[in-house]
Order: structure tokens, then sequence, then C-alpha cells
């Protein structure tokens, strides 16, 4: 008798035990349940919207790559009659008011000519040519025609691009991304308003790829007749995206 009410007062504590260890863990398990839980600034609604911003612009200056290609008997020869031109070509690009610091040399080459091949004998040479050209940065686009034309005149056998550019591209995109973030801003005042909300403040903000004008190029073959040449600048357009997060106020 007093052995069994002994296991029995020992199976009391543990029972005791147990429900203990699984009021402890339980707790453990709420506690950590509850941390898990996202926070209010986890769940903070949001405003996201897409700004876009455009501007139109003039450009600053030109670049155009001109000059000369002669052939001659020999090298000498053809590059004699190579500097004389260009000398002519110099000449005609200062007196249009082009600096000298805006005329760069960007390719000058020497280079065999010879005689179309014929069945069963060698290649012959016949004369070399030389060809040198030359970078020139125009500076009012307004001259262009006239540079062009005057270059024609001094006797250029290649005039091969015309490029329109801007200065300072990035101070022009200022203004479309001023215009994007209005953009942005007036489309969420938008939507907060048509959804009964009151619109935050900025909390995050991405700006895209900027839309930049391609560089322009006209190709001009062969010698032009005309003068002075047309040519016309005309105006770039260049764009700015950004994405946007507002915050909703209470």
């Amino acid at each position: 008798m007093y052995r069994t009410r002994f296991i029995r007062a020992i199976f009391r504590s543990f029972l005791s035990y147990t429900v203990c260890l699984a009021a402890i863990f339980g707790a453990g398990f709420q506690v950590q349940a509850q941390q898990q839980a996202p926070s209010p600034a986890q769940t903070e609604a949001r405003v996201i919207v897409t700004g876009e911003g455009s501007v139109s612009a003039p450009p600053d200056y030109v670049q155009i790559a001109s000059g000369v290609t002669t052939r001659g008997k020999t090298a000498r020869e053809a590059s004699d009659a190579n500097s004389k031109i260009m000398a002519a070509l110099i000449t005609a690009l200062q007196s249009a008011g082009i600096e000298q610091k805006d005329i760069q040399t960007s390719r000058f080459s020497i280079q065999p000519v010879y005689a179309p091949p014929q069945q069963n004998t060698e290649q012959r040479l016949t004369g070399f040519a030389v060809s040198n050209q030359v970078n020139v940065t125009i500076r009012q686009t307004a001259k262009l025609g006239d540079v062009l034309d005057r270059l024609i005149a001094a006797g250029a056998t290649d005039v091969d691009s015309v490029e329109f550019l801007h200065a300072d591209l990035s101070k022009v995109l200022d203004q479309a991304r001023t215009a994007a973030v209005a953009d942005a801003r007036r489309k969420a005042e938008l939507y907060a308003h048509a959804a009964g909300l009151n619109l935050g403040s900025v909390v995050w903000m991405t700006e895209g790829a900027a839309a930049t004008p391609p560089m322009r190029m006209t190709a001009l073959a062969g010698a032009i007749a005309a003068s002075p040449v047309p040519v016309s600048a005309g105006e770039d357009t260049l764009q700015a995206r950004i994405t946007v997060g507002f915050g909703i106020a209470p």
C-alpha cells in the first residue's frame, strides 16, 4: 500500500513538471510569433507613379570630318599635292572664323595603288594615294553652310559627316528631370485624391535611362555645287523618366 502511494506521488510530480514546461515553451513560441509579425512600417501604404519630362533644345555646335585624297606616281608626289590642298583647306577654315584649336588631324595615310589584276600576270604598282582627314568643330551652327562651301571651293574631296551636338547635355537634361518630378507629383496627387487618401512626402525615387538625341550624321558624298550648302540644325528632344514612391499622410 505504501509503495503504491509513493509511485502515485512521483507520477503527479512528473505530470505537474510537464505542464509547466509546456506553458513555458508555449509562451516562448507566442513571443517569437509576435516578433515575426510584420510591423506597421513594413506594411505602410504607398502611391507609386512614373513621371516623364521632355525638353526641346537646338544643338550648340557642329563637328564635321573633311579632307582630301590625292594620287601620284610616287609617294612624294602624292604627298606634296595633298599638302598643298590641305594648306588651302586650313586657310579656308580659318577665314571662316574657325580657330586652330578646333581643327584636329584625325587620319593620315599613304597607301600603294595597284592596277586591276590581269590573268597570269603579277600585280603592278601604279602609284600612291595619300589621304589627310581633319575633324573640325564649328562653335556657331549658323556658319555650317558657309564652312562647307569654303571647304569644297578649296578642293576638299572628302566631307564624310556632319554631327549636331550639345556642349552641356546634362544641363539640358536637368530641365527634363525637373519636369519629370512635377509630372510624378501631379499623377500621385490625382490618384490619392481619387482614392480618398492624403498624399504624403516622397519616400524613394529612381531614375530611368534618359532618352538623349542620337548623334545626327549627314553624309555629304562627292562635290556639292550648291552655294551656300543648305544644312539645317533644327532641335533635339531630350526625355527623362523617374519612378517615385509617395507615402500616405494621416
